[in-house]
C-alpha cells in the first residue's frame, strides 16, 4: 500500500534532485527520506532509484511515479484549501498562476474586488507561462491558470475553459500610422514559443517571416528595445496596459487577437473559493 507520506518524498526527491535537498525541503532527516523511498520501493515491488557517483537518479519507472505522485500530493494539498473554501469563504486560499501581462492587469483588479467581496479569501499569485501555469494546475500546484491561446485552438483533456475576453494584438514601432508592410525586412523582436508562433503567424499574414534578432518576454525591455531602434515587435493589449513608454507607437493589427481564459482542472462544481475568484476574474477582464 502507498501512503502519501512515501509519495511526497518520492516527488521532493525529483523535484530537488537530491536525497539530500529533498530532505532539507520536507524537513526531514537524510535517513528517514532514504527509508520512505525504500518503504515505496518495496511496496511496488520496483527499482525506484539508483546510485548515481556520490548521489542518486530516478530509473524510469520511477520517474513515471514521481510525476503522479506530484500530482497526487498537489491534489491533496489542493483538497484542503478547497475546504477552508467551504467554510462560508470566511478564510481559505485560492492559488492563481498566471503570464506577466494577465497578472498586472487583471489579476490585481480581481484581487480588489476580492478583499471587498470576501477579505477572508486570500488570492496567491505566481507568474508563470501558460504552458507552465496549466502544468502547475494539472499538478495541483495551484488552482487557477490564467492563460491566453490562439483562437481556435483545441482544449486539452481534463481541463476547463472559461473564456474571459479577446486580447487584441498591436505592432510597436517608432514611427506613427506603421504597418506590417512596412517591416518586411526590419529586426523584430520575439518571445516565448507562443508569442514567436504568433509572430511569425501575424507576418505570414503579409506574406513574409520575421526576422527575429532579439528576444524577451518582458514587456518593458520589448518596449524599450523598440525605442532604442533595436527593432520592432508586437504586444498584446494587456501588456500594453500593464506598461506604455510615450516614445513608442502602437497600432492594432485587425483579425488577430488572443483569448483569454481562466482555467480549472477536474470535474465541476468549482469550490466556493475558486469560483469567487473566476467571477472576479471575469468582472476584471474589462474593469
Amino acid at each position: 500500500m502507498l501512503s502519501l507520506v512515501q509519495l511526497e518524498v518520492l516527488a521532493a526527491v525529483a523535484r530537488c534532485g537530491s536525497v539530500t535537498e529533498a530532505a532539507k525541503q520536507l524537513h526531514y532527516s537524510q535517513p528517514s527520506v532514504s527509508h520512505h523511498l525504500a518503504r515505496l520501493e518495496a511496496a511496488t515491488g520496483v527499482r525506484l532509484v539508483q546510485r548515481a557517483g556520490r548521489g542518486i537518479r530516478l530509473t524510469p519507472e520511477g520517474r513515471l511515479l514521481a510525476g503522479r505522485a506530484a500530482e497526487i500530493v498537489g491534489r491533496v494539498d489542493a483538497a484542503a484549501t478547497e475546504l477552508a473554501a467551504q467554510a462560508g469563504l470566511r478564510a481559505g486560499r485560492v492559488r492563481v498562476a498566471a503570464n506577466a501581462s494577465t497578472a498586472a492587469t487583471i489579476v490585481p483588479r480581481a484581487a480588489r474586488r476580492l478583499a471587498d467581496s470576501h477579505p477572508g479569501l486570500e488570492l496567491s499569485l505566481v507568474e508563470r507561462h501558460p504552458v507552465e501555469a496549466l502544468r502547475m494546475l494539472r499538478h495541483g500546484e495551484v488552482e487557477i491558470a490564467l492563460v491566453f491561446r490562439r483562437a481556435g485552438s483545441p482544449p486539452e483533456e481534463g481541463f476547463r475553459f472559461v473564456h474571459l475576453g479577446d486580447d487584441p494584438i498591436h505592432l510597436i514601432s517608432r514611427q506613427p500610422g506603421d504597418s506590417l508592410a512596412h517591416h518586411r525586412e526590419s529586426a523584430w523582436i520575439g518571445g516565448c514559443d507562443a508569442c514567436r508562433e504568433e509572430l511569425e503567424t501575424v507576418c505570414r499574414s503579409e506574406g513574409f517571416a520575421p526576422r527575429i534578432v532579439s528576444h524577451s518576454d518582458d514587456m518593458v525591455v520589448v518596449q524599450a528595445l523598440v525605442a532604442a531602434g533595436a527593432g520592432v515587435a508586437i504586444l498584446a493589449g494587456l501588456g500594453l496596459q500593464a506598461h506604455r513608454r510615450p516614445d513608442v507607437e502602437a497600432g492594432e493589427i485587425a483579425g488577430f487577437h488572443r483569448e483569454i481564459h481562466a482555467v480549472t482542472y477536474g470535474d465541476p462544481p468549482d469550490p466556493p473559493g475558486v469560483a469567487a475568484v473566476l467571477t472576479a476574474l471575469a468582472q476584471s477582464f474589462s474593469a
